[in-house]
């Protein structure tokens, strides 16, 4: 009887009654080849519509590329139409008669657009395939014509695309090539030119100095030029206290080699061009820092450079300065509130029908030149002044003052309405974002939103109707709080409407009449559309929508959202879950985490991305990989969520992405809860090994990338932000700032698992000292670990992030899935590029 039941039990587990879940044992290196980012382009093109709106009237034009070539379209949305620009084919031969170039209708890629001629001719230009000589010096810039023969032999030559030029007449659809085309000459980097165009204003040798409309024209044209006319405008600068710029990531080298150079002044306008003002930094107290590129050309590099360390005492002094063009005389702000502070000058939005302009203007937020309006910030970020100066006296007004026992944002949206009698604020005093009208002289007149969801930016505002357009998120229900919708309300704070709706994240590209607005609709697991709407949020026509097909044919499957709930069972956290395209349910994976702690963002895509490198590819090695947000994270929430790891900088986010993965393996059967991986970059890097080191039998392999891993190392504005600064008053009168911040160091005896650190060694964001320090620790704890430096790299690993792909990836493989691969080769990086010998 015992071995009939034996028998039995043998049958049903051999036909799957009892079937478990098989732990996956090797990794898909083929799959995850096939997303590398050189295929993707080649598989998705467009996602968006960019409009660029046109000066007269509300005509917009936009290119979208797509498997079949790149098209050109003009959309009028007060006639609700949309037309090709031109007939692609046609344009490709009516080119290739003109220049006897070939050229055809599939690879047809024209450059520098621009409407002329009352915008009824197209002017633009395409690359040949032919090259040309062209003088070059060896800075680049066009030689001045030399007699001497000698010299001339001695010129550079460099090897150039030739450039053919065409205007397109769009009434009678005719081209002509332009053999006499004139460049228009490009505004130069280093050039604040002020609005009226008849001066600019430049830095060198750390002082300001201007330049004449006629000699400015010169320098367009030969920097270099021997009769170019430059005045010296101040004589008080000196390095670390200059004017402009301080050449931050350049060499010493290359400091010293660019010291005569022009260079920019950051400078901006009063609208009439009468006066203009700057913010000047004085960091001749503030520490040095450097790094080491040992693989520069020729000997390695030295990069020296001031960098002011959470905590330390040493901070950068910012002052304000006013110039009157006329007299050529400095008037200094009596800005100075709080000790360590920063200035910010706020500035003008741009026109969105001014982009195709030839020159480009820096201006003050308010019309005419006797104010300036600007924003002061202690250093603890606790307290926020809108003020404004006399640009004569230099004498301070304020007119609102921000008060928070947190920090309050730097981003926050300001608008002048009414001739500038009125101000639109934004502020989180009431525990949400919310925009706040005043009048001129900084009296409340009322708040314009409320309401337990979040305003973001400013898109619009229509003064004659009094009507404010503005981005928000966390209003509509049953959406991810997250997605991001376009609304109008009035200033008095009724008539609020939504104008995007759809369970959907939104950008919006509304015109400066604010009469329409391109949308662009997606989430992570949609295909984006774009569509046109006009300002009461009646939709007038489908524009594009992205074409995946080559995507889809590659085995390519949208990734799943999900909710969880946070570490107090009660706060809703939202991530995505990204599993491989041949997904077996009846096989058990390791679960993989990319983390990004904030607070200023969250690593979780709310939109249709290609940028699989982070979550979709990683899956395709054999992983499920999701993404979370966590309490302490993404501002676009409350200012509780936000701020709920202030004085905790470590920890904070590390228990809902625990808990979270544990819910999921509840839901889940395919997840194994005991292979768990976790990795990120920069402030993910911190929180990965952090994760590993506080839950150490949870977390069991991470790869750390140029992680902040001790904060009293980093930069003071992310983590005195965040974490807190303790601003002290003593009884004289003196103030000083407290700052103590748990570090990954300490913790350095609690690791277990395998843990590779990862950073660039001339990263001078989160300067790999950082690494180091984590790897001493780890050393003196007696612990085996893996450590990576990426030569000549920063923060970004640059023209090395496909190796860090697969170096990250064949780690999890090794430690989480048991696939070791022995080849010193990386097999499938060799595939996709050309062996040349």
């Amino acid at each position: 009887m015992k071995r009939n039941l034996l028998t039995l039990l043998f049958v049903l587990i051999g036909i799957g009654v009892f079937a478990q879940e098989t732990p996956v044992t090797k990794a898909n290196f083929e799959l995850a080849a096939k997303f590398s980012p050189n295929r993707l382009r080649k598989m998705v093109f467009s996602t968006s519509v960019n409009p660029h709106w046109l000066k007269n009237g509300e005509k917009f034009w936009y290119t979208y590329r797509t498997p079949e070539g790149q098209f050109y379209y003009l959309v009028d949305p007060v006639k609700n139409t949309k037309s090709k620009l031109f007939d692609v084919v046609k344009m490709a031969a009516d080119m290739s008669r003109l220049t006897g170039d070939p050229f055809d209708a599939q690879h047809l890629y024209i450059d520098k657009i621009k409407f002329i001629n009352n915008e009824k001719v197209l002017q633009f230009q395409v690359k040949s395939k032919l090259v040309e000589e062209e003088d070059k010096d060896e800075e680049g810039d066009k030689q001045e014509e030399k007699n001497d023969k000698e010299k001339k032999d001695k010129a550079k030559k460099k090897m150039v695309a030739k450039v053919w030029h065409f205007e397109y007449t769009l009434a009678s659809k005719k081209l002509n090539l332009l053999d006499d085309f004139e460049k228009p000459l490009e505004q130069k980097d280093w050039a604040s030119v002020a609005p009226n165009q008849e001066y600019v204003i430049f830095a060198k040798q750390h002082n300001l100095w201007w330049m004449d409309a006629e000699n400015y024209k010169k320098a367009q044209k030969n920097e270099k030029d021997s009769t170019i006319v430059e005045h010296q405008l101040t004589t008080d600068g000196v390095e670390h206290y200059c004017y402009g710029t301080n050449s931050y990531s350049k060499t010493n080298r290359e400091k010293e080699e660019d010291k005569d150079k022009r260079k920019e002044a950051y400078v901006t306008f009063s609208s009439d061009s009468k006066k203009f003002a700057l913010t000047r930094e004085d960091e001749r107290e503030v520490k040095d820092l450097w790094v080491i590129n040992s693989v520069a050309k020729g000997r390695p590099t030295l990069q020296s450079y001031k960098y002011h360390m959470a905590g330390e005492k040493e901070a950068p002094q910012y002052e304000l300065q006013i110039f009157d063009w006329e007299s050529k005389k400095a008037v200094k702000v009596k800005a100075n509130a709080f000790k360590d502070q920063t200035i910010s000058i706020l500035t003008a939005p741009r026109q969105k029908r001014n982009e195709a302009d030839d020159v480009k203007f820096s201006k003050w937020m308010n019309k005419g030149s006797d104010l300036l309006y600007f924003k002061r910030t202690s250093r603890d970020m606790k307290r926020v002044d809108i003020c404004t100066a006399n640009t004569t006296t230099g004498e301070v007004n304020i007119l609102i003052e921000e008060r928070l026992n947190t920090y309050i944002e730097g981003r926050s949206p300001f608008a002048l309405v009414n001739n500038g009698k009125e101000l639109i604020h934004w502020s989180e005093r009431d525990g949400w974002a919310h925009f706040y009208l005043y009048d001129e002289k900084g009296k409340l007149k009322n708040q314009i939103t409320s309401g337990p969801w979040h305003c973001d930016g400013i898109q619009g505002i229509d003064e004659q109707n009094r009507v404010l357009y503005f981005t928000a998120n966390a209003r509509e229900k049953g959406e991810d709080p997250y997605y991001s919708h376009l609304y109008r309300v009035n200033f008095d704070g009724t008539g609020l409407q939504i104008l995007n709706k759809g369970d959907f994240n939104h950008d919006s590209d509304l015109n400066d009449q604010t009469h329409y607005f391109v949308n662009n609709a997606s989430r992570v697991n949609t295909a984006p559309v774009s569509a046109l709407y006009n300002s009461k949020g009646n939709k007038l026509m489908d524009l594009e929508t992205t074409d995946l097909t080559r995507l889809f044919e590659t085995g390519y499957q949208f990734p799943e959202t999900f909710k969880v709930k946070a570490g107090d069972g009660i706060t809703d956290i939202y991530g995505v879950m990204y599993k491989p395209f041949d997904f077996d349910p009846n096989k058990k994976y390791p679960i993989l985490t990319y983390v990004y702690p904030g607070p200023q963002t969250e690593a979780v895509y709310k939109s249709f991305s290609v940028r699989m490198d982070r979550a979709d590819r990683m899956a395709q090695l054999g992983f499920i990989v999701v993404t979370m947000g966590n309490r302490g994270g993404h501002p676009a929430r409350s200012k509780w969520y936000h701020n709920y790891g202030y004085g905790n900088l470590r920890d904070y986010g590390l228990e809902d992405k625990k808990v979270g993965i544990e819910q999921l393996a509840d839901r889940y059967s395919f997840i194994d809860i005991n292979k768990v991986g976790i990795y990120g970059h920069s402030g993910g890097g911190f929180m990965s090994t952090a994760a590993m080191l506080v839950y150490p039998d949870f977390f069991k392999v991470a790869v750390s990338a140029a992680g902040n891993h001790d904060n009293n190392i980093y930069n003071r504005w992310w983590s005195e932000t965040h974490h807190g600064v303790k601003e002290v008053v003593s009884e004289k009168g003196d103030t000083t700032f407290q700052y103590k911040i748990d570090t990954n160091p300490s913790l350095a005896k609690n690791l277990k698992g395998k843990l590779m650190i990862v950073t660039g060694d001339i990263d001078d964001n989160v300067h790999p000292g950082n690494s180091i320090r984590m790897a001493n620790a780890l050393i003196k704890a007696n612990k085996r670990f893996d450590f990576f430096l990426y030569p000549g790299q920063r923060h970004g690993f640059g023209n090395m992030s496909e190796y860090s792909f697969w170096l990250r990836g064949e780690y999890f493989c090794k430690y989480l899935i048991g696939d070791f691969r022995s080849s010193a080769d990386y097999v499938e990086m060799q595939k996709d590029q050309p062996q040349k010998r």
